[in-house]
């Protein structure tokens, strides 16, 4: 199975990259999230990725990190109701530290506002998903001894989002503004930088 291509970016859209590695140009289905942290054409680009077999097709999926592959793989295998392309449009709606942080607090609302999730659907995804993604969920792991370090990302992306909520911003808006925030100033950013980059 491929777990990981890494080669250079011959094109990309919000749902797809073509990227070239031994001769060979694979086309992956990626989240719109992905897209937002892909480099520029033709600079190397690596994804992290999950192939899906059917009777009639195999099609590769890609992400920026190991844990987003994960967390697709999860609602898929996991989740019934829950195929490919409905995973898909989940994160590419909300980011990662999201996407725990609304499972482990069993907002249903707020994963409802999902393409293709309706309040049947996320309910069935927090009740089958709570205690799988529970320890590695921000919440929890902001409890947890060291988890400063564990997990620095995710930490700063949620507390900038909440802090946009708290502003009043939708749950939905304030991803999306953290995340184009990041993008823009890049991973060493603080929650504080995201937040004012955010509100500009």
């Amino acid at each position: 199975m491929i777990t990981r291509l890494t080669g250079t970016l011959l094109s990309s859209t919000p749902l797809h990259a073509v990227i070239e590695t031994g001769g060979l140009a694979y086309e992956v289905h990626i989240p719109v999230t992905t897209a937002e942290r892909l480099p520029a054409t033709g600079q190397q680009a690596r994804l992290h990725t999950l192939v899906v077999y059917r009777e009639d097709s195999q099609t590769m999926y890609g992400f920026t990190t190991e844990e987003e592959r994960d967390f697709f793989r999860l609602l898929v295998e996991k989740v019934s109701g829950i195929g490919p392309k409905t995973a898909l449009s989940v994160l590419s709606k909300l980011s990662l530290p999201v996407l725990h942080g609304a499972i482990a607090a069993g907002d249903v609302a707020l994963l409802a506002k999902c393409p293709g999730i309706g309040k049947k659907t996320a309910e069935r995804l927090v009740i089958e998903l709570r205690d799988t993604i529970g320890v590695t969920a921000p919440t929890a792991v902001a409890a947890a001894p060291g988890a400063a370090a564990a997990a620095p990302a995710e930490n700063k992306i949620r507390d900038a989002v909440l802090a946009l909520v708290a502003l009043g911003y939708k749950a939905a808006d304030a991803d999306k503004s953290v995340r184009q925030a990041l993008v823009a100033l890049g991973p060493g950013a603080t929650t504080e930088a995201l937040i004012k980059k955010a509100l500009a």
